[in-house]
């Protein structure tokens, strides 16, 4: 399916590793033209390597997203002067690193990065991109979330409390921004074997005996036969194609929605 989005522009907060990057693989693959933004300066090599795979333009943005004017001035840089669609996308994502069940085991002082940085950095792309975005009367905001912002996930609650949050936020803009023909949207991504992931699987078996504990692979299996219906791990790739999809026009009436990529992980009965 040819989703017609050749000479657009895709401007991905956290693009260094995991789903960011695959997601801008993916845009760059339709004929996007690509900006990275991440706080790891070897964004810069990724973006030259894209460029060179893909010949597409692809800038690199060295930023936290919790500095709202360093998202600002690197949005700035990339929007000005082009009057093509645009399509913005949150993938940024940490975890406080420690197992969170109960949650008394964690302290309050493990709250504040996590949501930082997977709530508030999102409003501070949000923040950045929506005026212009307004503006120009067209383009996509995508945030990517977590089942675990729908599940009540003990694994590790402030990651939870911060993806909920993200889902709600997400709703709110997407109102706000339907006027002016605007779409937003969330993905929930399931089990991604990305190095969140395994941060996941080292806070599990930080406290087990030696007897108890597994190796990443037997974690994984056992988890995902337990909780995924699919019995898979989810690609970085099959969140990509969704990114890809929810920018194109052929979702133009898709907004406001939470989209799972996560094996049938959660289901609303």
């Amino acid at each position: 399916m040819d989703l017609k989005l050749q000479n657009s522009r895709a401007f991905v907060a956290g693009s260094f590793e995991g789903i960011g990057r695959a997601i801008v693989e993916r845009f760059a693959a339709e004929g996007a033209h690509v900006a990275l933004l991440d706080r790891n300066p070897a964004v810069a090599e990724v973006a030259f390597s894209i460029a060179e795979r893909f010949h597409v333009v692809a800038r690199d943005f060295t930023a936290d997203v919790c500095d709202f004017a360093a998202v600002r001035r690197a949005w700035d840089e990339w929007h000005a002067g082009s009057d093509a669609p645009h399509h913005v996308v949150f993938a940024v994502g940490v975890g406080s690193g420690k197992a969170g069940f109960p949650f008394w085991k964690l302290s309050p002082a493990d709250w504040p990065r996590v949501l930082e940085v997977n709530l508030i950095g999102a409003v501070n792309v949000a923040h950045a991109v929506a005026p212009s975005l307004a503006a120009a009367r067209r383009g996509t905001l995508l945030f990517l979330s977590s089942v675990a912002g729908q599940i009540g996930s003990q694994t590790d609650p402030p990651y939870s409390a911060a993806k909920a949050g993200l889902i709600n936020f997400s709703q709110c803009a997407a109102k706000d921004l339907a006027p002016f023909g605007v779409r937003v949207n969330t993905i929930c991504p399931g089990m991604v074997a990305t190095s969140l992931g395994r941060e996941v699987w080292r806070a599990s078996q930080a406290d087990l005996p030696d007897h108890e504990r597994q190796s990443f692979e037997d974690w994984g299996k056992s988890k995902l036969a337990r909780l995924v219906p699919m019995n898979r791990w989810q690609d970085p790739a099959e969140i990509a194609a969704m990114a890809a999809f929810l920018a194109s026009d052929e979702a133009r009436n898709i907004t406001g929605q939470t989209i799972n990529v996560d094996g049938g992980y959660v289901m609303h009965w």
